[in-house]
């Protein structure tokens, strides 16, 4: 029988720390969809607070400690500049009022992309999306690391289709 933590009952329409709590994952890779403030319930009422809409997630709340790691990894305090970047989520310890508890948290530092190269199984893929036109280099560095030898690689064998 699949268990319930008694936190996702106080705010069910958003992650939080709970959502990790499931004893599997540890991490959780999200892009950032948009960044708004909207009114939430809380235990004290309604606030406004800013959230995250994330891709294939329920949206967060964004707070302080939050949105300045995110301002950190991306350079950027801009919200409007989070939209499409990558963030990984995790629960930390931290103290409350004294109290213990969990959060969810960001890691300081942006999340690995992939390495596309001629042995990846997306590689054939790129050429054809590039020789297309659907697709440009700079969108395939958006998603994977293209090291200096696979570009030129990969604009070699794009000469050749």
């Amino acid at each position: 029988m699949k268990k319930t933590h008694w936190k996702k009952l106080d705010n069910p329409n958003y992650l939080g720390a709970y959502s990790l709590l499931d004893g599997e994952t540890k991490e959780l890779t999200v892009t950032i969809e948009k960044v708004v403030v909207e009114k939430v319930k809380s235990q004290r009422g309604e606030e406004d607070c800013k959230v995250a809409y994330i891709k294939g997630q329920k949206p967060m709340i964004l707070n302080v400690t939050n949105c300045r790691i995110i301002e950190d990894i991306y350079g950027t305090p801009y919200i409007q500049d989070w939209i499409g970047k990558q963030v990984t989520l995790y629960v930390a310890k931290i103290k409350v009022h004294g109290d213990d508890m969990e959060a969810l948290r960001i890691k300081k530092e942006a999340p690995k992309l992939p390495e596309l190269n001629a042995n990846h199984s997306k590689w054939s893929g790129a050429i054809d999306a590039l020789a297309k036109g659907t697709v440009t280099i700079e969108e395939i560095k958006k998603k994977y690391t293209l090291t200096d030898k696979s570009e030129e690689i990969l604009k070699t064998e794009l000469q050749n289709v």
